[in-house]
């Protein structure tokens, strides 16, 4: 029988293998390209899932996140370091522009190996730990995870759709 921390290691190795299958071997044009206006890129996509991941891994862990120890700088886009992507607006979406798939990759594998070392520690018990009373019922550390995954999976598969979108144009 795999362990909780096994079952949500996989979850998480999944969401790594779309991400890099959606973003490698992509140019900046292809990675900024919307299929319509206002539509979500590759770009968008993929940092808004890695900020969501970060953000929420980072809160439920207790630690920083990985955006603000330096990514963010790197990036450079012109957003307050607190946001996740949340409601963006069209142009905010589009005005997530990387120079390269790298730079995508790069910002996720640091956070998918930071959310690996957290998940690989948990418990059963852990799970049921309440990370967020704002909500009716309260969200549990195993809930919360789960969220992440789904989301994360989300967004990922919908940054494999738009790759194939360019292709498919001419």
């Amino acid at each position: 029988m795999a362990s909780v921390a096994e079952v949500l290691v996989d979850g998480f190795e999944r969401v790594r293998e779309v991400v890099h299958q959606a973003v490698d071997g992509l140019s900046a044009e292809e990675l900024a390209f919307q299929p319509a206006d206002g539509a979500n890129s590759i770009a968008w996509l993929v940092w808004h899932l890695t900020r969501i991941q970060d953000d929420h891994v980072a809160q439920v862990a207790g630690t920083a996140q990985v955006w603000t120890a330096g990514w963010a700088d790197r990036f450079g886009l012109p957003f307050d370091p607190a946001d996740t992507g949340y409601g963006h607006s069209p142009d905010q979406v589009a005005a997530v522009a990387v120079g390269s798939g790298e730079l995508l990759t790069g910002y996720y594998d640091d956070v998918h190996e930071r959310t690996l070392a957290y998940v690989r520690g948990l418990t059963d018990a852990d799970l049921d730990r309440v990370v967020d009373t704002s909500w009716d019922p309260p969200v549990t550390l195993g809930v919360r995870l789960i969220s992440v995954i789904s989301d994360d999976l989300q967004h990922a598969g919908q940054a494999a759709y738009v790759r194939g979108l360019p292709a498919r144009k001419d």
